[in-house]
């Protein structure tokens, strides 16, 4: 947050404005529906006078409380980073009692709804776990283990952590078994049907107008894999997704991209290559070659950690068993 000072001499009584910038936060969520919540700040500092437009919260008044008001601020900032909503009760917590809630163990972060987002399979903690202590994961595993949701949410938790300065996602542009033809629109418009499932997950962590706002400074990038060809990608969670749509010398182009400071997630679904059947997957070929590689960790997630639907996990035993039926014969 940004603070912009300047006293004024009132009836010879020295009074501090300021201006208090909420910058990586939603101000709705800060100001409360009906500007709830700055009506309970107004009434908890009743020596201020405090006005709010956009992200802009100015305050006149005494200069004490003006600094008490700012550590309180401060914590109700962090309050929102973390679990993404602010509640009349926490807001009474940190200005009357001094206490803020801790992030319960296990939570990677919240969702916008205030839902955590944290392991819930054996192998969904290994992904964790293989995140922390290597600069390079692969998760394999078939469709709904949350894999790819997982890996977002590491993500979104390093850039509020500061752990990294930006979020790359990528994905290869191919079609699952049906040709769309030509896409109508700017290059941004026919890609964008491709990386749509990344869009959605990240919507479902960050507020929209942050995430606009990030997405414009770069500080989140969603591009399709050959876009990739010629970086040096630093500071940052990479991930690619979708990777056993990947040709070998795509995925050997995009894991060598790394930067100093830098992560990389790759995952993939074995079972639903959409590749021609001549072109050997990308991903198959990497995990051959870099099994042993030191720093490197591969996850594989199974039917037992679909974490949609209970459907899907029958779906997906039952083409396991037809695909072992069909290659007898």
């Amino acid at each position: 947050m940004l603070y912009l000072c300047r006293q004024i001499a009132i009836l010879n009584t020295k009074v501090i404005e300021k201006h208090i910038v909420l910058e990586d936060i939603d101000p709705v969520v800060f100001y409360g529906v009906g500007n709830s919540h700055l009506q309970i700040i107004r009434s908890l500092f009743p020596k201020l006078r405090i006005v709010a437009r956009d992200n802009v919260v100015r305050v006149l008044g005494d200069e004490e409380q003006m600094a008490a008001l700012e550590e309180n601020i401060e914590a109700m900032r962090r309050q929102i980073l973390r679990f993404n909503t602010l509640k009349e009760e926490d807001i009474i917590d940190i200005v009357k009692g001094g206490r803020t809630k801790e992030m319960p163990e296990g939570v990677v972060v919240y969702t916008m709804s205030g839902r955590p987002v944290k392991p819930r399979s054996e192998n969904q903690q290994k992904l964790i776990d293989a995140y922390h202590q290597n600069d390079m994961v692969f998760a394999v595993g078939p469709a709904g283990t949350g894999k790819t949701y997982l890996s977002i949410a590491l993500a979104v938790k390093a850039l509020k952590d500061k752990a990294a300065k930006r979020i790359i996602l990528s994905r290869p542009a191919v079609e699952a078994g049906e040709k769309l033809g030509f896409l109508p629109g700017d290059m941004k418009d026919k890609i964008d049907p491709y990386l749509q499932p990344l869009y959605d997950a990240l919507e479902d962590m960050l507020p929209q107008v942050k995430l606009q706002d990030m997405m414009e400074k770069h500080q989140i990038q969603i591009a399709p894999l050959a876009f990739m060809r010629g970086r040096t990608l630093s500071d940052a969670v990479v991930i690619l997704d979708e990777a056993q749509n990947t040709t070998p010398a795509q995925i050997r182009m995009f894991l060598t991209r790394m930067g100093w400071n830098t992560k990389m997630i790759v995952t993939g679904d074995m079972t639903q290559i959409d590749l021609p059947r001549s072109q050997k997957s990308g991903l198959i070929e990497a995990l051959h070659i870099l099994n042993n590689v030191e720093g490197i960790g591969v996850v594989n997630l199974t039917q037992k950690d679909i974490v949609r639907h209970k459907l899907v996990t029958r779906i997906v035993n039952a083409y396991e068993q037809y695909d072992k039926e069909y290659n007898k014969e």
